[in-house]
């Protein structure tokens, strides 16, 4: 086992401290990591006694009381010296942590990843990826919402970043990239997109040209880049759907016998897909090109969500993510569309 030390942000999410700290206590059992339990000293400890862990030596409790609330600006954890999201960033901006993992709120872990924790070599601006599940894999959509006004030498380092992800930690050799516009055809989409695509074409990427939104699900791509405006928007949408298909699958269910007994039949294919969806599986997102793993999972993580997420900052140590990016930067990108 590797000995990665992690900062886990233990104040933020629904289900703080209780969840983030049992989380943490799996990742030092079946990980191996040690885990700086970030948080309100006062509530983490009696979780560490009454779970027999208060001696753990991979378990670390750094105080830090204060929290940035999801109503809060996203500015305001800059502020917030004793937040557990600065203290957090601050052990990796330090060196004493090699990755960065909360549940709290997105703008203000995007805050610290891109303004404490730092942006890598050669990178302008960190993005955030998720890999969306298509009938052939995944398809690696990026930005999904740190960047809302990107330009198109931006876009361009995202497909880099979305490529050097699909490849690395995907494992696609070649993957296939696409810019996200309303038509297929070159000339197609807003003003941002008609004036990336030309920039797009003279990567060395294997770039197949616009992707439309039935793209996404279809597995047409490897690849999808956008703005995060709009990233963030197919994101939020896709999550509803997913719940809103499942309750409504199990409202007709409730209808009949006959649906009841077909449910018993399809429940280990349904129990399939829904570890295929489900983010608890996955653990996580990552802020790609910040200097170490900041990884963003979502408010209602459990802790085998945040165990999965401590999981995911370890790959990417794992696979030298960040070197293979930069390299990538300099290989895949003319020096003229850097300008």
């Amino acid at each position: 086992m590797d000995n990665y030390r992690f900062a886990l942000d233990c104040n933020g999410g629904d289900y703080a401290p209780l969840e983030i700290v049992r989380g943490g206590i799996l990742a030092t059992k079946e990980l191996g990591y040690k885990i700086y339990l970030v948080g309100d000293a006062r509530k983490i400890e009696p979780i560490l006694k009454k779970s027999g862990e208060l001696n753990n030596p991979l378990l670390e409790v750094v105080d830090a009381p204060e929290n940035v609330d999801f109503h809060e600006p996203p500015s305001t954890v800059l502020k917030k010296k004793n937040s557990s999201l600065f203290v957090g960033a601050k052990l990796v901006h330090q060196g004493r942590a090699e990755g960065l993992i909360s549940a709290g709120n997105t703008g203000a872990v995007l805050a610290v990843g891109k303004f404490v924790v730092g942006a890598e070599e050669e990178v302008e601006r960190p993005a955030i990826a998720v890999a969306l599940p298509n009938p052939k894999g995944k398809t690696v959509l990026i930005d999904v919402g740190a960047n809302v006004d990107s330009k198109p030498k931006h876009l361009v380092q995202f497909a880099v970043i979305g490529h050097t992800y699909a490849q690395e930690i995907l494992g696609v050799s070649d993957p296939r990239v696409g810019l996200l516009s309303i038509g297929e055809e070159e000339g197609k989409g807003n003003e941002l997109v008609k004036e990336t695509y030309p920039l797009l074409k003279q990567t060395l990427l294997n770039f197949k040209g616009n992707a439309e939104g039935r793209d996404i699900y279809a597995g047409t791509f490897d690849v999808i880049v956008c703005d995060g405006f709009v990233g963030n928007v197919i994101l939020k949408a896709s999550e509803s759907l997913g719940f809103a298909v499942v309750q409504m699958i199990k409202e007709e269910i409730k209808k009949s016998l006959l649906a009841k007994l077909g449910a018993v039949l399809l429940m280990p294919a349904l129990n399939r897909f829904k570890k295929k969806a489900d983010f608890a599986e996955y653990g996580g997102i990552p802020l790609l090109g910040a200097k170490k793993p900041v990884i963003i999972t979502h408010g209602k993580a459990n802790a085998k969500a945040i165990k999965n997420a401590i999981k995911v900052a370890g790959e990417f140590l794992n696979h030298d993510f960040n070197k293979k990016l930069v390299e990538n930067i300099r290989k895949f990108i003319p020096q003229e569309v850097k300008v």
